[in-house]
């Protein structure tokens, strides 16, 4: 069974229709999307020009029965801490939204969908890593 998070970078690759990322998750048995992926989607989706189009979208791709929105809860938390420790040690900064995203992945043991390289500083969760693609 494959299970996967799509963060923020993922989805919008979707969106775009990047082959690579249809591809994975088209093979995906579950996809798994973080509410803090949800606040930079529609957070873009306010200053862009096509805000209907991009919720309309969304709310379609979340009401498939392999999506579902994951709780982040106090064991998110935990692992948020743990994955922050481990970078501040490194001194590798990765911005805040994205731990969350990976606190999360490895929370559930899900493999992480994304187009940002610096999830490969989080030996912590099993990346699925694809080159973006403008």
């Amino acid at each position: 069974m494959t299970r996967v998070m799509l963060d923020t970078s993922g989805y919008s690759a979707f969106a775009r229709g990047q082959e690579q990322i249809k591809g994975a998750l088209q093979e995906a048995d579950e996809i798994w999307v973080s509410p803090v992926v949800l606040g930079e989607l529609h957070a873009g989706f306010w200053r862009g020009t096509r805000r209907a189009e991009n919720e309309r979208d969304l709310a379609r791709f979340l009401s498939s029965p392999r999506v579902a929105v994951a709780d982040v809860v106090e064991e998110t938390a935990v692992r948020y801490a743990e994955i922050l420790a481990f970078l501040r040690d490194a001194g590798t900064p990765v911005p805040t939204n994205d731990i969350w995203i990976a606190a999360g992945a490895m929370e559930h043991g899900l493999r992480l969908v994304t187009t940002d390289a610096h999830y490969r500083k989080i030996p912590q969760v099993v990346l699925d890593y694809y080159h973006p693609v403008r």
